[in-house]
C-alpha cells in the first residue's frame, strides 16, 4: 500500500472524526439516527461503485 492510498484514507478518517460527534448529537432519536445512517450508507456505496467504474 503506497503513500497515494494512505493519505486519502487518513483524510477520510479525519473527516469522519470531525463529523461523527455532531451527526450523533443531532440524531438523538433512534429511528432518525438509523434512517440518516442508512441514507448516508447508500450515498457512500453509490459513490464507491461509480468511482470504481471510473478508475477501473
Amino acid at each position: 500500500m503506497g503513500l497515494e492510498e494512505i493519505i486519502p484514507a487518513i483524510a477520510l478518517i479525519a473527516i469522519l472524526i470531525l463529523v461523527l460527534p455532531e451527526f450523533i448529537s443531532t440524531n438523538i432519536k433512534k429511528n432518525l439516527f438509523f434512517k440518516n445512517l442508512f441514507i448516508w450508507g447508500i450515498i457512500v456505496l453509490l459513490l464507491m461503485v461509480v468511482l470504481y467504474f471510473i478508475f477501473k
